[in-house]
């Protein structure tokens, strides 16, 4: 397999990831399995199982690698910033709708990524301007026929996760090891989850079940723990640009996946929308090529 086809099947993959993080995030709270606090909890600790034994396992193989040097690669910054996004996107939804909640993610996703981008000198050719305006537009035009008067707290929550999981995303572009950073940016995370399940209880807000906790740890263990790890891995290799354009695909891939899982309905606006994103993703893609 040649290093571009290696490249595009790990984008794909890690999309892919990503979208099932959002269909079982909904399947898990909308149905009331589990509340948000301990879907986060599970999800980001089989997260962190999953990558520790990845680390352990490359070790076996490779050697070289001890859990002090594995830790080196993250840093707190970076897992305050993925702990910021997971418990932000979980709890966001309570009083978000799935539209609105995906449309004000993704929208402060680009706005950090592009304006990180912007701040460090990179410049964007018009090719890439006209791609990025052009999905966006196509996502937007896909979630605005269900857009309603968002709260306020839900508002709020689902921007710290976007602007949150642009800055995750932005430092995983500088990571030399993404395994051992992902997998120590996720260890990282632990004392923040131990507040976090000392909140939920105080507020007496738990709630649990056997399926909300498989749904979490599915979310964790395979879509978030490999995904993620996937992801940092391809970062180095595109620009912040199509970075930020790539994830916009999530929500589409997402809402095909509630028509397989959630016996959604398809519809021509999907369609169009579909197309009208994939039309701006290779805008840039051809941009950047030139």
């Amino acid at each position: 397999m040649t290093s571009l086809l290696r490249l595009y099947v790990g984008i794909f993959l890690a999309l892919m990831a990503f979208a099932a993080n959002s269909v079982l995030n909904r399947l898990a709270l909308a149905d009331g399995l589990i509340d948000p606090g301990s879907f986060t909890l599970w999800r980001l600790v089989s997260g962190a199982v999953t990558l520790a034994l990845l680390c352990l396992i490359h070790r076996l193989v490779k050697g070289g690698v001890t859990l002090p040097s594995m830790m080196q690669e993250g840093n707190w910054v970076s897992a305050a910033a993925l702990f910021v996004y997971a418990v932000g996107f979980s709890y966001a939804y309570i009083t978000l709708s799935t539209g609105v909640g995906a449309l004000i993610l993704f929208a402060a996703v680009q706005l950090t990524l592009i304006g990180f981008a912007i701040f460090f000198g990179q410049k964007l050719g018009r090719l890439e301007w006209l791609g990025l305006v052009l999905a966006f537009s196509g996502f937007v035009y896909l979630v605005l026929p269900t857009l309603t008067s968002p709260s306020l707290t839900g508002f709020v929550l689902m921007t710290f996760a976007g602007v949150a999981w642009g800055l995750y995303t932005w430092r995983g572009k500088t990571s030399h090891s993404p395994l051992f950073a992902t997998a120590s940016n996720f260890l990282r995370t632990l004392p923040m989850l131990v507040i976090l399940l000392v909140l939920v209880n105080w507020l007496g807000a738990f709630k649990s079940s056997v399926d909300g906790i498989l749904l979490a740890v599915l979310s964790g263990a395979v879509m978030s723990g490999l995904g993620y790890a996937l992801w940092y891995a391809v970062l180095p290799l595109i620009s912040a640009s199509m970075a930020a354009v790539l994830q916009l695909l999530v929500p589409i891939i997402a809402t095909f996946g509630g028509v397989v899982f959630a016996a959604e309905n398809i519809s021509l606006h999907l369609i169009y929308a579909s197309a009208i994103v994939l039309g701006g993703v290779l805008l840039v893609i051809m941009g950047r090529k030139k």
